[in-house]
């Protein structure tokens, strides 16, 4: 069994596969905190890229969303080349690194040019996309879908299952959605139901995403309870997820929702990239991470160095 991640350093993670992830994960025992970043806006301190900043407040996990792997743009990275830009952020900040892949129709995002959401190439599920992930150094691919992109359960079912005989032996394979993504048949509790728990692992999912208690309506803690405990008897972790820009709330509600999800039961907690636009307030990030896993430990993810 791998190191727990709460315990590790980044000469830890130099020779992890994705079963040691995976297992680290799962020896934290809740205390796994992943935040998302948006690369392609201006980062919230000029030149340091938004996930740098997630990472100096407590993220274990950087989560890029909008990435995209065939024009990559993470604003606030020192000069790279295009391919190399998740290595680099890898180098700086000695943590994993997923990104989000969209299962979508055509046009997704609709017409405005100036929609973020709006989909490009290098950003939807595809093979030939996750594939070139795997070669630009990303630890897990988030299947799941931005506001309005119409990502639904079937497709992202569908996408899984030919994302797992194409990379599934070499990168994390994680799937669910934050919030309907433009699918109203979706919303409230059938955003996720037992069923789809039940499709996404048998498609191959090695992490199941649900949306955090109290960030959807509908969406209990009880009702996450059922959902992290179907998911873990059939051996899958799960990550519960802020994607409604409650990461931009007040401290007490982050501190809230964190306690709802650690009661859940999940592996890893989630927070999105809009507390502004681009990441989660700062102070929210410490706020849950202080929550779930005690200022000793809170701290000690800041403190220590790269170099270690």
């Amino acid at each position: 069994m791998a190191k727990r991640m709460l315990d590790c350093v980044t000469s830890d993670f130099v020779t992890f596969k994705k079963e040691d992830w995976l297992s680290s994960i799962s020896g934290s025992e809740g205390r796994v905190i992943a935040c998302e970043s948006i690369g392609t806006v201006l980062p919230m301190l000029g030149n340091i890229t938004n996930a740098e900043f997630t990472a100096s407040m407590g993220a274990d996990i950087l989560l890029l969303n909008i990435f995209d792997v065939q024009n990559p743009v993470i604003q606030g990275l020192p000069k790279v080349k295009p391919e190399d830009c998740v290595r680099e952020l890898k180098r700086l900040t000695g943590r994993m690194v997923g990104i989000n892949l969209e299962p979508v129709e055509d046009n997704a995002g609709g017409e405005d040019p100036d929609n973020m959401w709006k989909m490009s190439p290098g950003r939807r599920a595809t093979v030939e996309n996750a594939v070139k992930a795997c070669e630009m150094g990303v630890d897990m691919i988030l299947l799941t879908g931005n506001p309005g992109n119409g990502v639904s359960n079937g497709a992202i079912t569908d996408t899984l299952r030919r994302l797992k005989a194409a990379v599934g032996d070499k990168v994390i394979l994680a799937a669910g959605k934050m919030h309907a993504s433009g699918i109203p048949s979706e919303a409230g509790e059938h955003i996720i139901t037992a069923r789809d728990v039940e499709e996404f692992i048998g498609a191959g999912a090695d992490i199941v995403l649900f949306p955090a208690p109290g960030t959807v309506p509908g969406i209990t803690m009880e009702y996450v309870r059922s959902l992290v405990k179907e998911a873990h008897s059939r051996g899958v972790l799960t990550m519960t997820s802020i994607g409604t820009s409650q990461e931009g709330a007040d401290t007490e509600t982050i501190r809230q929702i964190a306690l709802m999800c650690k009661m859940a039961g999940t592996d890893i907690h989630h927070l999105g990239d809009s507390g502004y636009t681009g990441m989660a307030l700062p102070e929210n990030i410490l706020a849950y991470s202080k929550a779930i896993r005690g200022a000793r430990h809170a701290y000690r993810r800041m403190a220590y160095s790269v170099n270690r």
